[in-house]
C-alpha cells in the first residue's frame, strides 16, 4: 500500500493505522527536530496531493485485513503536514462512515487560524497540534515556518479551535535541550496553554534522527521542569509515562518491501522495532529486505545516539 500503513505502535494511540495524504516531505514548517528531515522546499500550497478515492480504497483493504482489536485508532499523519491536503475533512468523514474506530489527526496546527480548516477537522475524535514555543522568536527558531504563518496566527487559531471543537484536543510539545525547556520558555508556554485550554499536553523528546544534528532532547531535569510549570495550568503527560503498545498482527501489506517503505517513510525506526511491528515476517526476512532496499537506494541509515535508524532515502538530514 502507498498511503495507508501500519498499524504501528504509538505511546498515545496504541495500535495506530496511519493514513498519509501527502508526499514526502510536503510541509509549511521546517522544524529543527523533525524526524523526516528538512523540508525542501517549504510550501504552504493546499491541494489534493493524493487522489482521495485511492486513499479510501486502501483504507477499506486495510480494515478488511485486520481483526477486531488489532487497530485502536485511525490516524491521519502525513509525510509533512496533512492539513495541506485539500480533501482532508472529506476523508475524515468518509473514514468515520467506514469504521467505528476513533480518528485522530496529528498536525502542526498552523492553519487552524482559517475557519474552513477548523471545520475540516471538526469531525475527528482527537486532534493533536504542536506548540513548541510561547513567543514569536523561539517559534521561528524551532519550527521555521512559512513566512506568513506567524506565531500570532498559530496561537489565535488554537484558541479559536478549542472554543469550537468538541473532541479531544491533545497538544504536543517537543522538548529541545536549551531552547524550550528553560524556566522562561516554559512559563511562556504555560501562559499560552492557559489561553488555549487543551484537554492534555503531551511532552515529546527528539530521540529519533532530527533534521538538524545539533538538536538534543531535554534531560530529566528539563522534563521535570516542564511537568511542574505546564502542569500548573493543564494536565501533562510525560514522555515515559505512556507504555509502548505492542503490535502483534504485522502490517497490512502483503509485500515486505512495501510494508517497510510505508513505515520508515513516515516514522524512522530501528531494525529491531521494524521486526517487532512486522511480526508476520521473521527478523531474518526483515534484515534481508532492508539490505535489498538499501542497495536499491530506497532507504538510508541514520545514526542517532549510537543507534541506527532506517529512513526513506529522500529524507534529508544535516549530518555533522
Amino acid at each position: 500500500m502507498k498511503y495507508v500503513f501500519g498499524p504501528v505502535p504509538s505511546r498515545r494511540l496504541g495500535k495506530s493505522l496511519g493514513i498519509d495524504p501527502i508526499p514526502l516531505k510536503t510541509c509549511n514548517w521546517n522544524c529543527v527536530y523533525c524526524q523526516l528531515g528538512r523540508t525542501r522546499p517549504l510550501t504552504n500550497v493546499g491541494r489534493e496531493y493524493i487522489p482521495r478515492l485511492d486513499i479510501l480504497t486502501e483504507m477499506q483493504e486495510a480494515l478488511e485485513a485486520h481483526q477486531p482489536g488489532e487497530i485502536d485508532w485511525v490516524t491521519f499523519v502525513g509525510s509533512g503536514e496533512p492539513t495541506l491536503h485539500s480533501g482532508l475533512g472529506w476523508l475524515i468523514r468518509q473514514v468515520k462512515r467506514m469504521t467505528d474506530l476513533p480518528v485522530a489527526v496529528i498536525t502542526n496546527g498552523a492553519l487552524l487560524y482559517l475557519p474552513e480548516m477548523r471545520t475540516e477537522l471538526a469531525a475527528a475524535d482527537a486532534v493533536l497540534p504542536s506548540l513548541d514555543a510561547g513567543n514569536p522568536r523561539l517559534y521561528r527558531k524551532i519550527n521555521r515556518p512559512w513566512p506568513k504563518l506567524t506565531f500570532e496566527r498559530l496561537l489565535a487559531g488554537l484558541i479559536a479551535f478549542r472554543r469550537e471543537y468538541t473532541g479531544q484536543l491533545w497538544m504536543e510539545v517537543m522538548l529541545v535541550n536549551g531552547l524550550n525547556d528553560t524556566t522562561e520558555a516554559l512559563q511562556e508556554l504555560a501562559a499560552a496553554f492557559d489561553k488555549i485550554r487543551p484537554d492534555q499536553v503531551h511532552l515529546l523528546l527528539p530521540v529519533r534522527p532530527p533534521a538538524e544534528s545539533w538538536v538534543q532532547p531535554s534531560d530529566a531535569s528539563g522534563v521535570r521542569r516542564a511537568q511542574d510549570i505546564l502542569g500548573a495550568v493543564v494536565p501533562v503527560i510525560q514522555p515515559d509515562s505512556i507504555p509502548e503498545a505492542p503490535v502483534t498482527s504485522g502490517a497490512n501489506s502483503g509485500d515486505l518491501d512495501l510494508a517497510i517503505l510505508g513505515i520508515v517513510t513516515r516514522h524512522p525506526m530501528r531494525e529491531d522495532e521494524l521486526s517487532s511491528v512486522l511480526s508476520k515476517w521473521t527478523p531474518e526476512e526483515v534484515h534481508h529486505t532492508l539490505q535489498m532496499l538499501l542497495a536499491a537506494g530506497k532507504v538510508q541509515v541514520i545514526e542517532r545516539f549510537h543507534l541506527c535508524f532506517w529512513s526513506a532515502a529522500d529524507s534529508f538530514y544535516q549530518i555533522e
